[in-house]
């Protein structure tokens, strides 16, 4: 009697064996998201240079990947990855760079399939692939020269709106562009002396942020 109630209790255990290992079968079908795909993943975590390497963070896709005509992984699959390192912000304006690693993605049936990924599409990236504020002395003077350009089109706007038409506008907006010429010219001068002093700015990204990237590798995602 006792070896029969073994040889029930061995025959259910290598069953349930079989049912959990069927998901990983090697021989599985898969279907391949190729090398160059484009996805968009949406931060569940703001990220900041004033965290600490290796910190953990999650994402997810914002839109279906599809593979002859059939959804493989759907909106909202998780992406996980984490801070791969940190450079910190340095004096001359040269802003903090942060670099991040895609680690996984996890698929409908819960595998973690690895995936290598890069961002693309932003204007602050460096060229080894992180992420800055500026990247220096003159990218810092350009955005000061972009300021006071804005606040000298500004000043000319408030001219022309604070009179109606008429001989009054021929004084008052010369008045309001020298004026604003004046101010943005003094501004430019005095970050641009401050901008060799001050360190550059912590890069920091908000929650719900989307990243555009790019997949490096292929992945190949069982499917039912």
């Amino acid at each position: 009697m006792k070896l029969k109630l073994f040889s029930i209790i061995l025959a259910l255990f290598m069953t349930l064996q079989i049912v959990i290992a069927a998901p990983f079968n090697a021989n599985a079908k898969t279907k391949r998201i190729p090398a160059g795909t484009k996805f968009q993943l949406q931060l569940l975590n703001p990220l900041s240079t004033v965290k600490s390497k290796g910190d953990d963070f999650s994402a997810i896709l914002v839109t279906d990947q599809t593979a002859d005509s059939d959804v493989i992984l759907p909106s909202g699959s998780l992406v996980r990855g984490n801070i791969k390192n940190i450079i910190p912000s340095k004096r001359m304006s040269k802003g903090a760079i942060l670099y991040l690693d895609f680690d996984h993605i996890v698929t409908p049936n819960g595998r973690q399939l690895p995936l290598t990924l890069s961002i693309v599409g932003r204007t602050d990236m460096t060229y080894d692939g992180g992420i800055t504020t500026t990247r220096g002395y003159g990218d810092a003077v350009k955005k000061n020269w972009d300021r006071t350009v804005e606040i000298t089109q500004n000043s000319i706007e408030w001219g022309n709106d604070i009179v109606n038409d008429g001989p009054a506008k021929y004084v008052t907006m010369p008045l309001a562009a020298i004026g604003g010429g004046i101010g943005g010219g003094a501004y430019f001068v005095y970050e641009a002396i401050a901008d060799m002093i001050r360190k550059g700015e912590d890069v920091n990204i908000n929650s719900g942020e989307i990243i555009n990237v790019i997949l490096v590798d292929p992945i190949d995602v069982p499917v039912l």
